[in-house]
């Protein structure tokens, strides 16, 4: 195997790694919350947790699985964050797995020589490895958002998915 293969491997390990770890992270607060919740918004223009996984899973798609993968472009970006509708959290969770998943499958097939080939993506050219670092990187990014409304919602109730238990990890 070449040293640009190994390169390549690795980084797109890492970032299916960082996007598996950020879709855990979202499963385990929304675990914790019902529909009600799941579609609450502190006000109106405010986007409920429904839009944040409608808009995590129209820009999973438009960027890696179809902007990798050189498919047409479907996204319609502005609805993700315009539908009031109130969501299924069961449906949504479902839909935004089975993205997460085919996301995943693209990603395991980025090699050496496609991670730095160019893309058209949302009307910006790029390459295959900014694709992926955008789209990871924003994934993680709403993540942290989606654990902070969560935790609005719960207070004290929240359960954490990670608890220090070392001194190493940062336990008293």
């Amino acid at each position: 195997m070449s040293s640009n293969q190994q390169v390549a491997d690795a980084v797109i390990a890492e970032a299916r790694k960082n996007l598996r770890d950020a879709h855990e992270k979202i499963v385990h607060c929304l675990n914790q919350l019902d529909d009600e919740q799941f579609n609450w918004r502190p006000f109106e223009q405010a986007n409920s947790l429904a839009n944040l996984l409608l808009h995590l899973c129209g820009n999973m798609r438009q960027w890696i699985i179809n902007g990798i993968e050189q498919k047409p472009d479907t996204r319609h970006r502005s609805s993700e964050f315009s539908d009031r509708a109130r969501q299924s959290k069961t449906d949504l969770m479902k839909r935004l797995a089975q993205t997460v998943a085919e996301a995943d499958a693209t990603l395991s097939r980025v090699t050496a020589d496609t991670i730095t080939q160019p893309r058209r993506i949302q009307g910006f050219d790029v390459n295959v490895m900014h694709a992926v670092f955008h789209t990871v990187s924003h994934f993680v990014g709403h993540s942290q958002e989606i654990i902070y409304i969560t935790r609005l919602q719960l207070r004290d109730k929240y359960r954490y998915k990670f608890v220090p238990q070392t001194k190493e990890q940062g336990a008293p």
